[in-house]
């Protein structure tokens, strides 16, 4: 995946040309990570640029972000328990500290994870394995993304 999308995430999202984006939700966009050495590992991004916290948002909006939070976290738990009997639980956070702009982080956790790092945050993984090609985004995880867009979609109608 190239282009400047990366940039603009929530801008690109908008106008439909953020190829992450696998669902529009009700506050936000449902977006699979960059990077995907956990796989399923996705990013709820808020709908609008300008906003940098939760608590920027009107109470409604926020609360509408965090249902969003809620059926994304849910619709990776359900898809990688189904592509990985190793998979443990949902991590969320909603950190900010290098983008400015809100976004929750949904990162599903694994059994096979290295014994150092398995009840560790995620960002104590080592450096590199953010950047090495091998957990880059690509056609390999179309599969789940699939999944995870579907799960969506299965708890959008269960509303």
């Amino acid at each position: 995946m190239t282009g400047d999308w990366r940039k603009d995430r929530i801008g690109t999202a908008l106008r439909g040309e953020n190829p992450t984006v696998l669902r529009r939700l009700g506050a936000g966009f449902a977006a699979i990570g960059d990077v995907q050495f956990l796989p399923g590992y996705s990013v709820l991004l808020a709908d609008d640029p300008t906003v940098e916290r939760l608590s920027d948002l009107p109470r409604d909006r926020r609360l509408a972000f965090l249902s969003d939070m809620d059926h994304l976290g849910e619709a990776v738990e359900r898809a990688c328990r189904r592509f990985d009997g190793a998979f443990r639980r949902v991590n969320l956070e909603i950190l900010g500290n290098t983008d400015g702009f809100l976004h929750a982080h949904v990162w599903p956790r694994f059994e096979w994870e290295p014994s150092d790092l398995v009840r560790l945050p995620v960002w104590l993984y080592p450096r590199a394995r953010w950047s090495d090609a091998q957990y880059a985004l690509g056609p390999q995880h179309d599969r789940l993304r699939e999944a995870i867009g579907d799960e969506l979609d299965e708890l959008r109608s269960d509303a």
